[in-house]
């Protein structure tokens, strides 16, 4: 393994960042190439746990020759996000200089060429540098893996439908219960920006390629436990597109989960401000009509009490951890079998 430490200068004199990139490289220069990066939300920190015991089963595998395809591990994406915090609580999911979710605004290319991005030292934001450094290293790459996580969620993807049902071997590899499927969500997050030139090749070029946002579960499903099943996870499925050899692993594609269109996600908002009350779990399969969160907006007074109903059957995927809401807040996500109401364009959250 080789670690190269990129150094991003600041905004202002005397501050900087350090991005850590571990490489591997392959034997074979005819295999498929894999880029993972995880925390692009600083504090997502599953699919660092992730990387953090996939990397010495990495190093084995290249000590022992068993690398085929060239891997590249970005294990903290994002060290602007890791560094915000405020009166003791972190702050990683939006820049605090211009408000932009770090997961937005990528440069979209029609190519793979990355000579047209703002270079290193270009009089550009350092959040702009970072993003055009992140697509630098990873556009190389058939298989680009960006390591999300939810607030309270079931593992699940994002995949873009132009790579589907091929995909299914990653989803059976983590025992992801669901995958969202889009076509365009116009915000040009990471997984976007990395798709874009590949949906300019030909059809059968486009099916050998995996890009995709893993979201493992919640924020705080971080220990050792899952950490490890999800590298072995990473794992099984490097070896099934033949970036590792392993002649002991095997995958067996057996994914049956919903592939839910996004504009089928009923995003369950708070009409009002208030304490939350869940009636159903993540996971859970709900009926339409069935309830699924009250929002007490009048302490001790129950006729202040709003309940929300599910407004078609489906399937609880994700609801927020914390208990107390403002008003037009995302509460859950429920996976429906039909066109939402409230479908719009862009992605399901900001």
């Amino acid at each position: 393994m080789k670690t190269e430490t990129i150094t991003l200068a600041g905004d202002v004199p005397g501050n900087s960042i350090e991005l850590r990139v571990l490489r591997f490289e392959g034997r074979n220069e005819m295999a498929v190439a894999a880029y993972l990066q995880s925390s692009l939300h600083g504090s997502e920190l599953p699919g660092q746990a992730a990387l953090h015991f996939l990397i010495p089963m990495l190093e084995k595998a290249e000590k022992e020759g068993r690398v085929a395809g060239n891997i590249t591990v970005v294990p903290q994406a994002n060290p602007i996000g890791s560094a915000q915090w405020l009166a003791h609580h972190h702050l990683g999911r939006f820049e605090f200089f211009s408000n932009v979710n770090f997961n937005r605004s990528f440069p979209l290319l029609e190519t793979f060429d990355t000579a047209a991005l703002p270079a290193i030292d270009a009089p550009k934001s350092l959040a702009e540098r970072l993003k055009a450094q992140l697509l630098r290293l990873a556009l190389p790459h058939e298989i680009v893996l960006d390591l999300h996580c939810d607030d309270e969620s079931e593992s699940y993807l994002y995949v873009h439908k132009a790579f589907l049902p091929e995909m299914y071997d990653l989803a059976s590899a983590l025992g992801s219960t669901a995958i969202l499927s889009w076509d365009s969500t116009a915000d040009a997050a990471f997984e976007e920006a990395c798709t874009h030139p590949v949906l300019q090749l030909p059809e059968a070029q486009r099916k050998a390629r995996a890009v995709t946002t893993v979201e493992f579960r919640g924020l705080n499903d971080v220990d050792i436990e899952t950490g490890k099943s999800d590298a072995e996870g990473l794992y099984r499925f490097l070896v099934h597109r033949g970036v590792i050899s392993d002649s002991s692993v095997e995958l067996k594609v057996d994914f049956n989960g919903p592939v839910t269109p996004l504009e089928n996600v009923e995003m369950i908002r708070a009409p009002q401000g208030g304490m939350i009350l869940f009636h159903a779990d993540i996971g859970d399969e709900v009926e339409a009509g069935a309830k699924l969160v009250t929002v007490v907006t009048i302490p001790g007074d129950p006729g202040g009490d709003i309940t929300l109903t599910a407004p078609q059957a489906g399937r609880i995927l994700t609801r927020r951890s914390h208990r107390y809401t403002r008003r037009g807040d995302d509460l859950m996500k429920l996976l429906g079998t039909k066109r939402s109401d409230n479908a719009r364009p862009g992605s399901l959250e900001a």
